[in-house]
């Protein structure tokens, strides 16, 4: 119950932040035709705003089921990675568990416990609480926001929708780890916009993403073989030292 506790207090400032960029995704939901009860099976069973977003984009009548769902489906490949990276919080739970927990993650609340862990371990109750309150503050907010959504005429001529981009922008920066990231973000980002240009739909989400990660992944195999490289050196030079010294 107290790591329920802390994962929520750790997260009160982005939950604050949710609302803010919530209430303004509810506003440009409600401007697209989508009812608060669309938006709160919505809200509840995905909970995530990024594939949100697009889905209200590609909101019309009737709706394109299948490009919906294939835009949803290749903006959130990028949680297989994220969850492959809660591997140490979930390590030794039952499958279940993990399941569960999955369903409440999102980019605020893994970004929260990922730096927790780093600081000394986080655990699975940690990110459910963080998940926890960010799931009723979007909720809470969208909701407000679509029943508003009426009064404000023409949302993205008043720029409300970079809300998610400022929000994003800010997560991405606080996962910076110094130099040895530079590579992988670049890589990612070239591949981003190369694919935005280049491909149909929403797939240059998954190439910068699947791209970063595929370089960072091989930086340090490099790095990985250059130390045991290193290693069968020194090895090999005390084992001549030894044998030079009994001749």
């Amino acid at each position: 119950m107290k790591a329920l506790v802390k994962g929520m207090q750790a997260n009160i400032p982005l939950a604050i932040s949710a609302m803010a960029y919530g209430g303004v995704f509810g506003v440009l939901s409600a401007n697209h035709g989508v009812s608060w009860a669309e938006m709160l099976a919505m809200d509840l069973l995905m909970f995530a705003g990024s594939a949100q977003l697009v889905m209200i984009e590609m909101w019309s009548s009737p709706i394109p089921v299948f490009a919906v769902g294939l835009a949803v489906l290749i903006i959130n490949i990028r949680y297989l990675l994220i969850g492959a990276s809660l591997q140490p919080v979930f390590d030794g739970r039952p499958l279940w568990k993990k399941v569960l927990c999955m369903h409440l993650v999102a980019d605020e609340n893994w970004a929260v416990t990922i730096a927790a862990h780093r600081d000394g371990g986080a655990s699975p109750a940690f990110l459910v609480g963080g998940g926890l309150l960010l799931v009723t503050a979007w909720t809470a907010a969208t909701i407000g926001g679509n029943r508003l959504g009426g009064l404000v005429m023409e949302p993205r001529r008043w720029g409300l929708d970079f809300a998610f981009i400022a929000v994003f922008a800010a997560l991405t920066l606080s996962l910076w780890q110094g130099r040895d990231d530079f590579l992988p973000w670049l890589v990612a980002a070239v591949l981003a916009v190369a694919g935005e240009r280049l491909l149909p739909g929403k797939l240059y989400i998954a190439l910068g993403g699947v791209g970063g990660a595929l370089t960072a992944v091989i930086i340090e195999m490099v790095k990985d073989r250059k130390h045991v490289a290193a290693d069968d050196k020194g090895c090999n030079g005390m084992i001549q030292s030894g044998v030079e010294e009994k001749s």
